[in-house]
């Protein structure tokens, strides 16, 4: 068995563990954070893309405004790549109470949170989509975020920083001797072989599934109840503000503007396995419903997919076990010496992706106050590197393909035609990480994620990594089956309309011309 060394082992490659691993890294520590998929594979990669101005939570919970508030600022200004500053409306519609606007204005003051009525009249002009009804406006800081470029740009600054990323490695043990941590055991998924780990300090940022990696260290209970949220994205960018209703939180009632879409969300039900998280056809009509009484005509727009995640909630005595809605979202550490008497290990839970970096702050504060060290915090100061290519509104992307259309014929053709990404930008990023999936790769270059959802792109993809060498006949084809697989299952509940035959034309495309299920299955698995 392979062994390493670190100061401190993170657990849990999302925006929490990323943002500890970057603060560790810049107050000096040795760090290295284990995933046991792929970065912001979890929670933080399956969220509506808001980046809150506070004003959701300004009259139910001032503290969380008031991070909300500030850390929006923060993240806008050292991670501008992954930030599109759209700004937000919350709107009285028919049926809500308008006499809450007043409340609305009230928290936010108290908050700190920039908040001002506007007419309906000039909410319209913003927003010419919006239901015409609507009684009152205010405008807020809201923006719009890429949960991945997050991830990947706080990475890049840690790793700056010396720190150490290792996805796909599962924890599978974690050791301690005369109460105190010792050692973190992992599983190379990939590579097949088992590293240890040794280590003074464990930080368990695993979201929703941290329970289970408490449990790997042979400590009682952690009580993280999974939230299940759906979201559903429309193939236009149907607004260009964050949408709220000005109301209490409910499920449906935030619309933001993504890249080249718009999504609609969420709902909140406890879940017991935040690894099967069901979508049903009642939420998906819920969020549609909820979409037309912002935007009249929502139904009429084609939904492009749906996906869910599980917010990492800590359980709150003062609710219903049951009710995540009106659980806490302020973020809990729990100190496991204090608790169990095993020294070395916290566990966080709850926050909210605007607060990441925040919530680091804190975690790390926690840990050097255990450790008897302090070394100041400087995450809030320095920018991280850029995540790479801004895809908001394919801007960029469509200036180079105009470039060729005007000059002559184009030196490196298009393969996704829906988010216009070329060949060399496949082949350059494959040759960089030759171990990488389809959907590794789609993360980082966003083949696949438009109305056609890979029914097209993905075969010469997949063709592209034999004919390239990172892959033979079997793999290639096991590569193709599991991408268009996960593809699949945003799909099958809201195949409806255009998408509907979009996915019949797929199908006879995948399965009645080329016979994809019969093709030779690989003699080893695609992780």
């Amino acid at each position: 068995m392979r062994t390493l060394s670190a100061d401190v082992v993170v657990i849990g490659g999302g925006t929490t563990g990323v943002g500890v691993l970057r603060d560790l890294a810049m107050r000096g520590h040795d760090a290295i954070l284990v995933e046991r998929a792929d970065l912001a594979q979890g929670t933080s990669g399956r969220f509506h893309g808001l980046l809150h101005s506070g004003g959701r939570y300004v009259v139910s919970d001032a503290l969380s405004a008031a991070e909300c508030a500030a850390e929006n600022a923060i993240v806008t200004r050292i991670q501008p790549g992954a930030v599109e500053t759209t700004g937000g409306l919350f709107v009285c519609l028919p049926g809500d109470d308008p006499a809450f606007g007043d409340r609305f204005l009230e928290g936010a003051k108290k908050a700190g949170v920039w908040a001002k009525e506007i007419t309906p009249a000039h909410a319209l002009e913003l927003e010419p989509r919006l239901n015409p009804g609507l009684s009152r406006a205010f405008e807020v800081h809201d923006g719009s975020v890429d949960g991945w470029q997050i991830v990947w740009s706080a990475a890049a600054s840690a790793r700056d920083h010396g720190a150490q990323v290792l996805t796909y490695h599962e924890v599978v043990g974690i050791e301690s001797e005369q109460g105190h941590v010792t050692q973190v055991r992992v599983h190379d998924r990939r590579g097949g072989e088992t590293l240890a780990i040794d280590t003074r300090f464990v930080l368990n940022c695993a979201g929703p599934w941290a329970g289970k990696v408490a449990a790997l260290a042979g400590l009682g209970p952690v009580e993280v109840v999974p939230g299940r949220g759906i979201m559903i994205a429309m193939n236009h960018r149907l607004v260009h503000h964050v949408i709220n209703r000005c109301i209490p939180p409910a499920d449906g009632d935030i619309l933001v503007p993504n890249h080249t879409v718009c999504i609609i969300g969420t709902t909140d039900i406890k879940v017991e396995d935040p690894d099967h998280l069901e979508i049903t056809r009642e939420e998906v009509q819920q969020m549609l419903d909820a979409g037309e009484a912002m935007i009249p005509g929502f139904r009429s727009a084609r939904a492009l997919r749906a996906w869910t995640g599980a917010r990492p909630l800590i359980r709150d005595s003062r609710v219903a076990a049951g009710d995540t809605r009106h659980m806490s979202r302020g973020m809990q550490i729990m100190d496991h010496q204090e608790r169990d008497g095993l020294g070395g290990m916290l566990t966080v839970g709850g926050g909210k992706l605007t607060t990441y970096r925040l919530m680091a702050e804190h975690v790390v504060d926690a840990m050097e106050d255990q450790i008897g060290e302090h070394n100041p915090c400087r995450t809030a100061a320095e920018p991280c590197p850029s995540s790479g290519d801004r895809t908001h509104r394919l801007s960029r992307r469509h200036a180079d393909r105009e470039q060729y259309r005007r000059d002559g014929p184009d030196p490196d053709p298009v393969l996704c035609e829906c988010e216009l990404m070329t060949k060399s930008m496949f082949t350059k990023l494959a040759e960089s990480q030759p171990l990488a999936s389809l959907d590794d790769l789609r993360r980082q270059l966003r083949f696949g994620m438009g109305p056609c959802q890979g029914g097209f792109c993905s075969t010469r993809l997949a063709a592209l990594t034999l004919e390239q060498g990172h892959a033979d006949a079997e793999r290639a084809t096991e590569l193709l089956r599991a991408f268009l697989a996960h593809r699949w299952q945003g799909l099958t509940p809201i195949l409806h309309g255009d998408q509907l035959r979009q996915a019949c034309l797929d199908h006879w495309i995948l399965q009645g011309i080329l016979d994809l299920a019969h093709l030779p299955a690989p003699s080893q698995e695609v992780v």
